[in-house]
């Protein structure tokens, strides 16, 4: 069990919440469903008709464990849901009989089922694409208040700490937004420091990365980041959090105290950066993905953020201790909703 998980579970545990897991149908979910239960990292409810439940959990013995299958094309709770669906929807055009046909889908139902405060946090995305799952949260749930972007990090949980001694980064977007402009990247950044604090729990020092530290190239690029990371200063400002911000900083400067204090020596971070907000998700894709394969790195997401509720995302290549890990990030974004 990686560093952070052994820090995120017991946390999760102590809060009791309940989560919902819509893809009882993969095996996985059933498996990871049981880990989830006997760590008490929280009560389980999971999607699946009963020929779904007895194809997906066969060898999995759920007895004695707080784990609800529930089979939502015959639940009570329908009408309710998609009576949600339609008084949220109205407005755009849904008519009821749309509602009614949308809440049939898992994720749907899923959703509107987190909407009601019927469950804490929802995680999914072992089957259903990641356009399916930012559709059926925009539309069930909604982005958080002061928000209007959602978005997505990853959990980085080092094999070796950073120079600056951190176990565990969190880079964005690297998921969702293709090619933010600077005002979304301060949805993005407001929204990482969230998640940080849920997870982690220490003071966010954020770093706005381009090719350019402080000036020393110019660029299109360069003056999206440098305004970003003053836009965001404002904002942190503005919401009394208590986050450190700077930008724009090249990644060493951001994360090796040496190198920023010949490279950057007025930076606030002293290159102590804990979060890592990429231009493009072009960039944040690529170096996600080479501290995972090359150094080595757990790699927990894409994990949503900006959405009203915990709204989880897996990669359909998951491993059953994957979707327990995210449960437990899920759980504990639940703590601070």
């Amino acid at each position: 069990m990686a560093g952070l998980m052994q820090k995120l579970f017991p946390k999760a545990a102590a809060a009791g919440l309940t989560l919902i897991l819509p893809e009882g149908q993969d095996p996985r979910v059933m498996q990871a469903a049981k880990l989830v239960a006997e760590r008490k990292t929280a009560k389980v409810k999971i999607l699946a008709t009963p020929a779904e439940a007895e194809q997906a959990a066969k060898g999995v013995c759920f007895q004695g464990l707080d784990v609800e299958i529930i089979d939502w094309t015959k639940s009570p709770l329908f009408d309710r849901l998609a009576n949600t669906l339609f008084e949220r929807r109205k407005s755009k055009g849904l008519t009821e009989a749309q509602a009614r046909d949308m809440t049939a889908n898992r994720l749907y139902f899923a959703n509107l089922m987190l909407n009601q405060g019927l469950v804490d946090g929802l995680v999914a995305g072992s089957i259903a694409s990641t356009p399916d799952m930012l559709r059926s949260a925009f539309h069930c749930v909604g982005t958080a208040k002061g928000i209007k972007l959602a978005s997505s990090c990853f959990v980085m949980d080092l094999k070796t700490p950073a120079p600056a001694g951190d176990e565990t980064l969190i880079f964005a977007d690297c998921g969702v937004n293709p090619n933010p402009s600077a005002e979304e990247l301060v949805d993005i950044a407001i929204a990482t420091i969230s998640t940080y604090k849920a997870l982690i729990g220490d003071k966010p020092r954020l770093a706005f990365l381009s090719y350019s530290t402080k000036g020393s190239a110019k660029g299109d690029l360069v003056d999206k980041m440098a305004t970003a990371a003053e836009l965001t200063k404002a904002r942190v400002a503005e919401l009394g959090l208590d986050a450190l911000v700077d930008g724009e900083l090249q990644a060493d400067a951001a994360l090796v105290p040496a190198v920023a204090t010949s490279k950057a020596p007025g930076s606030s971070l002293q290159g102590k950066a804990n979060i890592l907000i990429f231009p493009d998700l072009n960039c944040g894709n690529i170096c996600y993905k080479i501290t995972q394969r090359l150094a080595g790195a757990d790699a927990y997401g894409p994990i949503m953020q900006g959405v009203a509720k915990p709204i989880n995302d897996l990669s359909r290549g998951c491993s059953v201790e994957d979707i327990a890990g995210v449960a437990a990030i899920t759980a504990c974004q639940a703590i601070v909703k």
